[in-house]
C-alpha cells in the first residue's frame, strides 16, 4: 500500500468529544471505539515511553498522549499507508509520536534495541484460516491475523522495560491462546472483560503484564459498555462510565 491516498478516500472523524481529528480510510479498516478503549487503560504517567504495536492511523497512542502529557510516544505499524497517516494525524494534533513502518516479526532497527515503560497492541482479532478474507486489503490486514499471536506477545514482552507493562486487546474467543501464551513472557497478569450490555457475554477483553511481575492473577469485574437491552444508535446509550472514557479521556479502572 502507498503512502499517498487518493483525494476523497479519507474521512476526518473527532474522537473524545473532538479533542482529537483523525483522518483515516473511507473504506477499509476504520478505527472505531476499541484503540480508545485500549488507550484508557495503560496506566501512564508524565515522562513515561510507550510503544504501539500495529498503531494503524495512530488512535490508541494518540488517545492516550492526550490524556497523559509528556509521553515519549512511539508507535510500529506494517502498512506504510497508515503510517503515514499516523505521522499525519500526530503532526496535526500537536502531539509527538514517531512512527516506523515495520513488522512485529522482524522488528525494525529504531526499536530493536529500545525498551518502554508501556506497549500496547491492538493485533488482529480474526484467525486468517478460520474465515474468508475481507475484500479490503488494509482491512484484511488489519483485521486478518498473518503474524501469529504468539510473535505479537513475544514482540511486546521484549519491547518492555524491566517492570513495565503490556497491554492487549483482543476477542474473549482468544484468550485462552493469549492468557497460555503471555505467561511465558509476563507476570502479574490481570484481565478486564468488556461487556456489551449487562446480561450478555463479554466479546472483548483487556489483558495486561507486567515484566517480572509477581503478583497473582486477577480477573476484574466486567465493565459494560452500553445500557438498556438493545442497541439505540451510534451517539446513544453508551453508560455514563464508557461515555466519560469516550468523550472526555476519562481511564478504565485498570491502573495500577
Amino acid at each position: 500500500m502507498a503512502d499517498h491516498w487518493p483525494e476523497g478516500s479519507l474521512t476526518t472523524d473527532d474522537f473524545l468529544g473532538g479533542r482529537l481529528r483523525i483522518s483515516q480510510p473511507r473504506d477499509g479498516y476504520r478505527a472505531g471505539v476499541d484503540p480508545v478503549l485500549l488507550a484508557a487503560s495503560v496506566p501512564a504517567r508524565p515522562g513515561d515511553s510507550v510503544l504501539d504495536l500495529g498503531c494503524g492511523v495512530g488512535v490508541a497512542g494518540l488517545c492516550l498522549a492526550s490524556r497523559v502529557e509528556g509521553l515519549m510516544l512511539a508507535g510500529l505499524e506494517l502498512q506504510c499507508g497508515y503510517a503515514a497517516l499516523a505521522r499525519q494525524n500526530a503532526l496535526a494534533n500537536g502531539i509527538t509520536m514517531e512512527v516506523v513502518t515495520g513488522d512485529v516479526s522482524d522488528m525494525p532497527e529504531q526499536f530493536r534495541r529500545r525498551q518502554f515503560t508501556h506497549v500496547l497492541v491492538n493485533p488482529p482479532y480474526f484467525d486468517r484460516n478460520a474465515g474468508s478474507a475481507a475484500r479490503d486489503t488494509g482491512r484484511e490486514t488489519a483485521l486478518g491475523e498473518v503474524t501469529p499471536l504468539a510473535t505479537w506477545i513475544r514482540a511486546a514482552a521484549r519491547r518492555a522495560a524491566p517492570k513495565g507493562t503490556v497491554t492487549f486487546i483482543h476477542r474473549t474467543e482468544r484468550l485462552p491462546a493469549l492468557l497460555g501464551e503471555i505467561s511465558d513472557h509476563l507476570g502479574s497478569l490481570e484481565v478486564l472483560p468488556l461487556i456489551p450490555r449487562r446480561g450478555r457475554p463479554a466479546r472483548l477483553a483487556l489483558v495486561r503484564g507486567r515484566k517480572g511481575g509477581r503478583a497473582d492473577f486477577k480477573l476484574h469485574d466486567g465493565w459494560v459498555l452500553h445500557e438498556g437491552a438493545a442497541h439505540v444508535s451510534d451517539k446513544e446509550n453508551y453508560t455514563d462510565a464508557t461515555a466519560c472514557v469516550l468523550r472526555e479521556g476519562g481511564h478504565l479502572p485498570f491502573q495500577l
